[in-house]
């Protein structure tokens, strides 16, 4: 059986039905957490996902607080002003759903990144076992702050700008089930995946695709890139923008940093190697 063989004797098909098989019981575990989200629906989106939507959100509270102590724009302590409205006959139901499978990817990923782990560890040198032996932990701790940064940093943001937005008096917002779930769920997955970045510096260093000379080479690109994602997952305003590019510049010095140990420490190896 392909289970028993070792790496070095598994054929490409013994790799493609390894991979199936930890493909499927990644999306099983998804499917159980799903599951358990789609049950739990009343705390899922009464508590969770319409958070952002209340005036007592922590976020609006923060800012509220920060607003008044300056004499600043005080429009975070009204909170976003809109009622939500599903216009589909399953809309509802399909909100239901598809929000119970997102609920579920985020919180399987670590389990998601152990069947990856699985998957890859066997092709890897005992060494490199042990120094990527954080692996899990660090990426699904990295992932679930850039979550945590989604959700009551930008999501809030982007909530309480678009909903307080007008451009008429003449113009209620009445929003979309659909829409607001789809504002929510951008913030919040694409800053988890955003806050993988040193992993993937990690991986792409040991492969010798970038180097630390490379990354502060084209730090200034990677600044305006940083700024275009900000303004995509952000509403437009600027100060919305530098507080979402500051924690992923932050992450792209840490990228550096941990480039160039990578870096140090193949170069130990190639000296004790001759």
């Amino acid at each position: 059986m392909a289970a028993q063989s070792s790496p070095q004797e598994m054929s490409f098909l013994d790799h493609l039905e390894e991979l199936r098989w930890h493909l499927i019981r990644s999306t099983l575990a998804v499917v159980i957490v799903a599951v358990v989200a789609f049950l739990a629906k009343d705390f899922i989106f009464d508590t969770v996902l319409f958070g952002p939507k209340k005036a007592d959100f922590p976020t609006y509270r923060l800012f509220c607080n920060i607003a008044q102590s300056l004499n600043l724009n005080e429009a975070f302590c009204e909170g976003p002003q809109f009622r939500i409205q599903s216009r589909q006959m399953a809309g509802q139901f399909s909100a239901h759903i598809w929000t119970s499978i997102w609920a579920g990817f985020i919180l399987a990923f670590p389990y998601i990144l152990y069947e990856m782990w699985k998957f890859i560890s066997p092709g890897l040198y005992d060494n490199e076992r042990r120094n990527a032996r954080g692996f899990i932990f660090i990426a699904s701790l990295l992932f679930f702050s850039g979550v945590l940064f989604g959700y009551y940093v930008v999501s809030p943001l982007s909530i309480n700008f678009l909903a307080n937005y007008r451009v008429s008096e003449e113009v209620f917002n009445d929003i979309d089930l659909s829409s607001y779930i789809a504002i929510v769920r951008a913030a919040v997955i694409a800053c988890g995946l955003i806050f993988e970045l040193p992993i993937i510096i990690y991986f792409l260093t040991k492969i010798g695709l970038v180097t630390p000379e490379f990354l502060k080479k084209y730090r200034k690109f990677a600044l305006v890139l940083v700024l275009i994602v900000s303004a995509i997952i952000t509403p437009p305003d600027v100060a919305s923008q530098i507080v979402v590019s500051i924690p992923v510049l932050v992450l792209y010095e840490i990228s550096i940093h941990i480039s160039r140990i990578v870096i140090k420490k193949e170069a130990k190896k190639l000296r004790k190697r001759k």
